[in-house]
């Protein structure tokens, strides 16, 4: 039988999954790393650490699926995006933690950059519309002025799964939808844009070669091989960002079609073969895995992990005492929720607690609970945030639609797809008909694994997605809810302009 082994290297940790030819999930394991956070700006992980956890998770997933090694065909990473891991010349890391997506503290190097150089020019170029200071270019520049060793003994800057399929291969390359989010990449030519290259006087030469998503970059060396469990010789394929990975999981390799990802952070994105760009929402784009299309969303920078936030700290003690996992811990927290009604009692949650994306006025909005009285119960407090979350992505949801049409039916993958609870709230915010797949949550593992397939021929197209992945459950909207719902929608927007300007003032503050 052939396999395909997917691993996604996710914000909290790595998934691997193993694929059978016709696209059937047969196992997967889950290795959790650390992301340390210094300050405000900072959010950083470390390399050895996604290369540990890839050793642990192949090799439990061997344990896991009593997987005979000759099986496997084939191996596709996808990761993170906004990654830049800077490799010397002896293939070595430069530093032992870097900077991933969520990390900002490029902000002085992007103000400076814009000085001379037109914003609208470099989103309209990009699409890359999240906080600039977020993106590899200006990370770069961050490099270059506080570290100039390690830029300018940098060979390499990587992402995320360009440097797990380094450390498979022993191959510097990167795909079309992983440089699409760096900051220097042209949409519209497909390539880096030498324009940019030159306005942010970077060498070329320390960016991957850029090459499709389902093309076969190298194979397993010896030296991999013996750690991760397998055997050499393995083609790899190289992989896409999580976002477009997922899209093409979700069901999104055609025109027009709309996903939701509910996750440690969410989005909800668009395929189409024209990008999405305006001034006013800034979605981000993404080229598509497919390499005739765009990944175009809006999102939201802390969903499931406001979620996880609520649970670690509202219920740490209870958390310990039971010895509960954390699906145990959200099973518990969703038969909270369930008893307090639609509106939590009039209980507002801002999930905005790792700031704001483009969308929002500031960045540096702050996450809270609006209404509280003591009349509130820990159900209502639990419900809010599954809410509150809700609500801001309807907020995402109306701006999408500002540029676009979007479809009654609404794809919702990721973590949060698996709780009933939340696809009903999501369906009663949206007003739109809730999806849940047979792929759910490993949307993004599928559409690595689905990469890996064309890659080595085992499909002959993508078009065998429509097939395999089958709709197991609607959650429609009750209309008596939503009702209630759009009346909080106004006070939610208003909320979030208010928080925002809260956030200026904090940050402003200076206690030294």
């Amino acid at each position: 039988m052939k396999r395909i082994i997917a691993c996604d290297l996710g914000t909290s940790g790595i998934k691997a999954s193993l694929f059978d030819k016709e696209g059937n999930i047969n196992e997967s394991t889950f290795e959790q790393y650390t992301t340390y956070y210094r300050d405000s700006n900072i959010s950083e992980q470390k390399p050895s650490d996604w290369w540990c956890c890839i050793i642990k998770s192949i090799k439990n997933l061997i344990n896991k699926s009593n997987l005979i090694i000759k099986e496997v065909e084939c191996i596709a990473v996808t990761g993170h995006s906004l990654g830049v891991i800077p490799i010397d010349k002896y293939g070595e890391l430069l530093r032992e933690k870097v900077p991933i997506w969520s990390d900002s503290r490029a902000k002085k190097q992007a103000l400076n950059f814009f000085k001379n150089y037109d914003y609208k020019k470099w989103y309209y170029t990009t699409g890359n519309g999240f906080p600039p200071e977020l993106y590899p270019a200006f990370k770069m520049l961050w490099y270059e002025e506080n570290e100039p060793e390690t830029y300018q003994k940098a060979m390499k800057f990587l992402g995320t799964k360009d440097y797990i399929n380094y450390k498979l291969t022993g191959k510097f390359y990167t795909d079309y939808s992983y440089a699409s989010g760096t900051g220097l990449y042209n949409l519209y030519n497909w390539k880096y844009d030498d324009e940019l290259i030159s306005a942010f006087k970077i060498d070329k030469n320390k960016l991957p070669k850029i090459v499709s998503s389902k093309e076969i970059i190298g194979s397993i060396t010896k030296v991999a091989a013996e750690q991760v469990g397998l055997k050499s010789g393995i083609p790899v394929v190289c992989g896409g960002v999580d976002n477009s990975c997922m899209a093409l999981g979700a069901l999104c390799y055609k025109e027009n079609r709309t996903y939701t990802s509910l996750g440690s952070s969410a989005w909800i994105a668009v395929s189409s073969h024209k990008p999405l760009l305006s001034l006013t929402s800034k979605p981000f784009v993404f080229a598509h895995v497919l390499n005739d299309q765009f990944v175009s969303a809006v999102p939201i920078f802390s969903a499931g992990a406001s979620f996880n936030w609520i649970g670690e700290n509202f219920f740490k003690n209870y958390k310990e005492k039971e010895k509960l996992d954390m699906a145990s811990l959200f099973g518990l927290m969703t038969s909270l929720a369930e008893i307090s009604p639609v509106g939590s009692n009039k209980l507002i949650f801002n999930p905005s607690l790792a700031g704001g994306s483009s969308m929002d006025k500031s960045v540096n909005i702050k996450g809270a609970f609006m209404g509280l009285t003591l009349n509130h119960s820990i159900n209502d407090i639990v419900r809010s945030a599954m809410e509150g979350i809700a609500m801001n992505l309807r907020v995402v949801l109306d701006k999408l639609e500002e540029i676009t049409p979007v479809s009654d039916d609404m794809v919702l993958v990721g973590g949060g797809s698996k709780n009933n609870l939340w696809r009903k709230i999501f369906a009663d915010i949206y007003n739109k008909n809730i999806i849940k797949t047979n792929i759910d949550q490993t949307a993004t593992s599928f559409g690595a694994a689905a990469l890996a397939a064309v890659g080595i021929g085992i499909w002959d197209t993508f078009e065998k997605i429509d097939t395999i992945i089958k709709l197991e459950e609607i959650n429609k909207p009750i209309k008596k809810n939503n009702e209630k719902y759009e009346k909080i929608l106004p006070i939610f927007k208003n909320i979030g302009e208010v928080l925002s300007d809260i956030g200026d003032k904090l940050q402003s503050l200076d206690f030294d």
